[in-house]
């Protein structure tokens, strides 16, 4: 595998980090990422990755906006209340982030549509070496998961990547701060959210 394909994931999340506290609003007219195709690419899973069965194939909304996957309103039952919703524009896809009165929390969200592998190209990453935490989790709703990191880990962070295909998976990331109530269990957050957004895909 080419090492494009295995980092994809590493390096939206490096981006996001960077952008969620400083992000601008998508103008129209940007470009908007094509959709993958509906049916899992050839040879797909790969690397030990598990088969998404029940693949979610109705995601052009999301992708082209993707604070729509979930309501505000469920954002804060989820992780207290919202300041203000953004877009944010990155190489691999456009993700949510939702900035929490209790600042510098933060959340973002999103379909990796840059990524072809889906989960794949995070357990080849895992094979090779390339993460410093990679810990399968529970199916959320039915879809596997992993809670991976590269040396972003820290007190009141998570990223999470749940695929609802073969070959496209939804990240969330939360970026906590003391003030917020689920500062010491951030992937709990992830989870949630994930949960959340893939219920909505699924209405769709």
């Amino acid at each position: 595998m080419r090492p494009h394909a295995t980092t994809t994931l590493i390096a939206l999340t490096a981006a996001t980090a960077i952008l969620l506290s400083g992000c601008s609003e998508k103008k129209p007219g940007d470009p908007s990422p094509a959709q993958p195709p509906a049916s899992s690419s050839a040879g797909l899973p790969s690397n030990g990755a598990p088969a998404v069965t029940d693949p979610i194939a109705n995601t052009a909304t999301v992708e082209k906006d993707p604070c729509s996957a979930i309501p505000t309103t469920e954002i804060e039952a989820i992780g207290g209340k919202v300041e203000r919703t953004r877009t944010v524009n990155l190489s691999e896809g456009i993700n949510c982030s939702w900035l929490f009165v209790e600042a510098p929390s933060t959340l973002s969200g999103g379909l990796v549509v840059g990524n072809k592998k889906g989960l794949s190209a995070l357990y080849a990453q895992k094979s090779t070496g390339g993460l410093t935490t990679f810990k399968p989790v529970d199916p959320i709703e039915g879809y596997p998961a992993v809670i991976y990191a590269n040396g972003s880990e820290g007190r009141g962070t998570c990223t999470l990547a749940v695929g609802i295909r073969d070959d496209l998976v939804y990240t969330v990331i939360p970026h906590l701060s003391s003030g917020n109530p689920l500062v010491e269990d951030p992937c709990g957050m992830a989870t949630k959210v994930a949960a959340a957004a893939i219920k909505n895909l699924k209405g769709a």
